[in-house]
């Protein structure tokens, strides 16, 4: 357990050490490092896997943030890769983590030996769905983690049985107005990278669930067909935090990728 004061930043990350290859996390929105517990401990013994958590979150956050883009966090891990020495690493992002991951690829090309986007999109968020988002925000943000508001946001990430979801609502319910405001305003603004994919030149896998409430499987197979060196492997009956309800195939989907890169 460490920081790293880069960027303008003091990031939060956990470092498992060792002379394997690189293996970088980068976690979802409301969520922070220990989303990976499972790849982790399943990788960890051929593998340096390093969490981290992302400006907002986890012990990362402050209490009066600044306004952010993806292109900043993805600043943030190559600054990360830099404090630890490391030439470059195996991105997996989940969700969010994978917008920056994404923007990390193509900013920071050299850094990046492969790409795993986990749950994630290249795109915006559907017109559709982001007046429902900004109302649970909102909601969020005035009244705190009602039972309502817990229920809701557990059942977009998790679903609606997976065990641990108290949990994850004892840390949501720790998040200040401000980080959470901030959070989603980069996540509804973010750009759309689909006319770029073509230019990732890294190895890719795509990981999705296919009973995802927030990210239509449609739009992982599209990013599978225009990266040039992409793959998409469906994680059935999982959602949106596959890595956390369905930890077994996706980490022998992630095993099988890095083994053969």
């Amino acid at each position: 357990m460490a920081f790293a004061d880069v960027n303008g930043q003091r990031l939060y990350y956990e470092d498992t050490g060792g002379t394997g290859p690189v293996v970088v996390f980068s976690h979802g929105l409301l969520m922070d490092h220990e989303m990976f517990a499972p790849q982790v401990a399943a990788l960890r013994d051929q593998y340096r896997c390093i969490t981290w958590d992302e400006r907002g979150h986890g012990q990362t956050a402050v209490a009066e943030p600044e306004p952010f883009s993806y292109y900043d966090s993805a600043d943030d891990l190559a600054a990360l890769l830099t404090h630890l020495g490391i030439d470059h690493a195996v991105l997996v992002g989940m969700s969010q983590g994978g917008f920056l991951s994404l923007r990390c690829a193509l900013t920071h090309p050299s850094r990046v030996r492969a790409l795993v986007m986990l749950d994630s999109q290249a795109g915006t968020e559907m017109e559709e769905k982001l007046p429902m988002y900004q109302q649970l925000i909102g909601t969020f943000m005035t009244e705190g983690l009602t039972p309502d508001v817990g229920t809701t946001i557990a059942q977009i990430i998790l679903g609606s049985d997976y065990p641990d979801s108290e949990h994850w609502k004892e840390k949501w319910k720790t998040m200040s107005p401000a980080n959470i405001g901030n959070n989603f305003l980069t996540l509804a603004s973010r750009d759309d990278l689909t006319e770029r994919l073509s230019g990732i030149t890294q190895p890719a896998l795509i990981i999705h669930g296919d009973a995802h409430i927030a990210i239509p499987l449609e739009r992982a197979q599209m990013m599978a067909d225009q990266i040039p060196d992409a793959e998409l492997v469906v994680i059935p009956g999982a959602g949106h935090g596959a890595n956390l309800t369905h930890p077994d195939p996706v980490n022998r989907a992630l095993a099988d990728f890095l083994q053969r890169l």
